[in-house]
């Protein structure tokens, strides 16, 4: 074992390596790896390399922000001592460098970090059946076996099975642990709408995309063919990292004009230039309905052409009475709702100010502009539709599109861009291959909507989803790959359903939210410790990374655990995991696929020969393909080269569009469904009842319940709406512990100037939020940027709670997210009200400055 600590004195310190954004940002980190160090705070630092003999090697960044980028790392004598992102070539509008953020340049200190897990553990005071539960989440830890973990953990879930029955046993989120207890008798899982809010289930039921499988909007080379880009809750600045505003630059070289809907002024809008339109979260679609109100008062089409017709009267159903799909009530179509022909309400742009703030007259220029204008991107995010009752604003947001016909052509789009798709829509060029591992079958049929998961253990009954009410008696929370005590509703909730259940057990690598309330943590390895894997980006790249280096500390693979854990469950691994973790990840290179230049067949992605799998020590048959494996894995990445005019391009819906008897949609009528009889019905099964058409629903914990008497417009104790923006120091929860980022973004709550000083809140007074479901304290950043009325609480961070008070000082935004579930099963994330005061305890301490959460930081491996 090398003298790590000796080494380490030959570089320099330099802080500013890593804050600054320049060239700089690539310099140094030299972070211990040795699993003969003693694991100390200071060696978190960053140091300067020197010149000797190093390798740059592909490493991971793979954490879900949809960005996927080109992540190496320069490695000498075991030491990570630089990063960078890629230079595979030379960087160009058509062939872009596929370029990491802050965090994938900080994912060093998070990988070598001081609060790294270095052993299995358990609680001090726990036992079988629990012991002193109401400790978890302040007991102390014992270090404990590899061995003795796996016994308890094997113990307990044979205990709790027998007595309580497989669905006692709550496997979360999903990963190898599910397939293990799935050959054990099964185990209860969890659902729901997480990222996508209603744009999950209701806009497949309606003919459109969701967003995830990239097909519901055009590709990027064709978005510069765009006039007027509209983004509608969308940021990709701070939610899309990677190439999504740089391909959105190119749009407005071209000569785009950009629009910005949103309840925060975003550095996207700033960026690009945009016309900014405040709104209040969740009622955006009574924007809609009032800029569709204005389209139809104001059209003509002979003067005025603001609706495209013959759109509407090809690809649509339900719009008017003329087109309503058999069987249905001719008085339901959308026309009529929207003139209010028989509620007495039409929605006009002045009812819909009323309710989303923005000026009457604002309205009816947006909708002017829209239906004007030749060619639009109307573009959304998920954001706006994480909203309680939120199917409507999915309708509404793509009737908008059908009214004025920017679907299927070239320059006009409307659908949902961001995550992997941000303003790059189209079918996969480049496919990941499988590891070719089995996925047994789970028998037990319990799953919990992620709304009712913690009073599901409180209570003992849950909704089933098309069903009714089950009982439900969950005894055993088995935390895998997920953060799901972080990042579901209701906090508090959560922790007091931890405490509740007979046995806690969590995969993790530093002391995540998870872990911290269980009663055995099984250390994991990150994925720089592991064989290697693929990742993928947007629809032109697949990214290879491989091993940096041999696994820290005792910490083990989620692989290795769940065979073992099998073992000691007497059952045979090799059922699941027939062959090693390389061959698995060999599988996934050689089963890797690339589109041909015609545009339309696949080949594979990945040359293979004899030598290599002889070198490797894996099985398979040699093959031709696009790149070498040893080309491949230097790279770290495969990009397939795109210029205007090539068979890559992509417009979404054209096929349909321009035939659409010969290309019917996957729907009843195999048209667009404006009425949509499947989301009224399939509505009827889950929580709230969805019209089959577009309609504006009040919606639960948004805008009007702010207010005791909405038609006096009188304030009531929850009187602010939050919604939760991603931030740039993390990825959803990840990264919150690394102190460069906690440095670098200091995770305000946004708050507008104007209630600033209404409060008597100034910038960086600690400021209380607080409703029913919890409290949480953060700092203030005041802002002329920020609807009134609304505060901005970014989403991700650690809870941290000061159980005297029942107070989280993180601002962990689930302290205040309701635990409601409505129409089809939707998370209402961003519909959340809350009290908003200047806190009269001591003022928070930075979250730079905070300890890490370092367990056993004396002993040595």
């Amino acid at each position: 074992m090398f003298d790590l600590m000796s080494k380490l004195k030959n570089y320099k310190m330099s802080r500013r390596a890593f804050v600054g954004w320049s060239a700089a940002v690539t310099a140094a980190a030299a972070i211990p790896v040795s699993r003969g160090l003693k694991t100390k705070t200071e060696l978190n630092k960053v140091f300067a390399a020197s010149e000797g003999n190093e390798v740059w090697k592909s490493a991971a960044c793979w954490h879900n922000c949809g960005g996927r980028c080109v992540n190496k790392v320069l490695v000498k004598d075991s030491i990570v001592i630089r990063q960078k992102t890629d230079d595979t070539h030379e960087d160009s509008p058509d062939y872009p460098q596929q370029r990491g953020c802050l965090r994938g340049r900080s994912q060093r200190q998070q990988v070598f970090g001081a609060d790294r897990l270095k052993y299995p553990m358990k609680r001090k005071n726990w036992k079988p059946g629990g012991g002193k539960k109401e400790l978890r989440g302040k007991d102390q830890w014992v270090r404990i076996s590899w061995d003795e973990a796996l016994d308890i953990v094997a113990s307990e879930i044979k205990r709790i099975a027998k007595v309580h029955g497989n669905n006692a046993l709550w496997a979360t989120g999903s990963g190898e642990i599910t397939k293990v207890l799935s050959e054990n008798g099964g185990c209860t899982t969890d659902y729901g709408t997480t990222s996508w809010g209603a744009w999950f289930w209701a806009s497949t039921m309606m003919g459109v995309a969701e967003g995830w499988d990239e097909l519901g909007i055009n590709d990027r080379i064709d978005l510069r063919n765009s006039q007027l880009i509209v983004l509608w809750g969308v940021n990709p600045a701070w939610s899309s990292p990677g190439s999504p505003t740089y391909n959105y630059l190119q749009a407005k070289k071209a000569g785009a004009q950009f629009i910005s809907i949103d309840p925060k002024y975003t550095d996207s809008a700033q960026v690009f230039g945009a016309d900014w339109i405040p709104i209040r979260p969740g009622t955006d679609d009574a924007l809609a309905f009032g800029m569709m109100y204005t389209l139809l008062d104001e059209d003509d089409p002979k003067s005025n052409p603001l609706i495209d017709w013959d759109f509407l009267n090809r690809c649509t159903v339900g719009f008017d009475k003329e087109h309503m799909p058999k069987g249905a009530n001719p008085k339901d179509n959308f026309k009529d709702y929207l003139l209010g022909t028989y509620d007495n309400q039409p929605k006009t742009p002045e009812w819909a100010a009323n309710i989303c703030g923005v000026e009457p007259e604002k309205i009816r220029e947006l909708a002017r502009k829209i239906g004007s204008t030749e060619r639009v991107a109307l573009l959304t995010g998920w954001a706006p539709a994480r909203i309680n009752n939120g199917e409507g604003w999915v309708q509404a947001f793509s009737t908008l599109g059908f009214m004025t016909g920017h679907m299927g052509r070239s320059g006009r789009m409307t659908g949902v861009s961001c995550h992997r798709s941000s303003g790059n829509g189209g079918h996969w060029l480049v496919n990941k291959g499988i590891n070719g591992y089995p996925q047994p079958e789970n028998p037990v049929t319990d799953s919990i909507n992620h709304n009712e998961i913690f009073s599901a253990i409180l209570e003992g009954k849950f909704h089933q989803k098309g069903e009714g009410e089950r009982k439900a008696n969950i005894q055993l929370i088995y935390h895998q790959f997920n953060a799901t005590l972080q990042t579901r509703s209701t906090i508090l909730q959560g922790i007091k359903a931890h405490r509740k259940v007979e046995f806690v057990v969590t995969h993790a690598y530093t002391l995540t939210t998870n872990a911290k309330y269980a009663d055995v943590v099984l250390p994991v390895t990150t994925e720089w410790e592991r064989e290697g894997g693929l990742l993928v980006g947007n629809r032109e790249i697949l990214i290879a990374h491989t091993n940096i280096v041999e696994p820290m500390y005792e910490a083990k693979s989620d692989v290795w655990i769940a065979k073992e854990l099998m073992k000691k469950l007497g059952k045979d691994p090799k059922k699941l995991y027939p062959f090693s973790e390389k061959q698995a990840f060999f599988n996934e290179l050689a089963s890797s696929t690339v589109m041909k230049d015609n545009g339309k067949d696949y080949e594979p992605l990945v040359e293979i020969t004899a030598r290599d799998m002889k070198e490797w020590g894996v099985k398979g048959k040699p093959q031709k393909g696009r790149i070498s494996l040893r080309e491949f894995l230097e790279k770290g990445v495969y990009q397939v080269k795109r210029k205007p005019g090539d068979n890559f391009g992509y417009i979404a819906y054209q096929d349909f569009v321009e035939k659409p008897d010969k290309h019917p949609l996957e729907t009843p009528s195999g048209k667009f469904e404006i009425y949509c009889n499947t989301i009224a019905e399939e509505s009827k099964g889950g929580w709230t009842e969805v019209s089959p058409i577009p309609k504006y629903v009040p919606k639960t914990r948004g805008y009007e319940a702010t207010f005791v008497d909405w038609k006096k417009k009188k304030k009531g104790k929850y009187s602010f709406q939050v919604f939760n923006p991603h931030y740039l120091r993390r990825s959803h929860s990840t990264f919150d512990n690394v102190p460069w980022l906690r440095e670098a973004m200091p995770n305000p709550v946004f708050i507008s100037k104007k209630d600033a000083k209404e409060l008597g809140i100034k910038d960086g007074d600690t400021v209380l939020l607080s409703n029913e479901y919890g409290k949480t304290l953060r700092p203030a950043k005041t802002t002329e940027t920020l609807i009134p009325g609304t505060v901005a609480l970014p989403h991700g961070a650690w809870v941290e709670m000061d159980e005297k008070e029942e107070v989280d000082k993180a601002g962990a935004d689930n302290m205040l997210t309701a635990p409601i579930a409505t129409g089809l099963g939707t998370s209402g994330w961003n519909t959340v009200i809350c009290h908003v005061e200047k806190y009269k305890g001591d003022p928070l301490i930075e979250d730079a400055k905070w300890e890490q959460r370092i367990i056993f930081p004396n002993e040595e491996v």
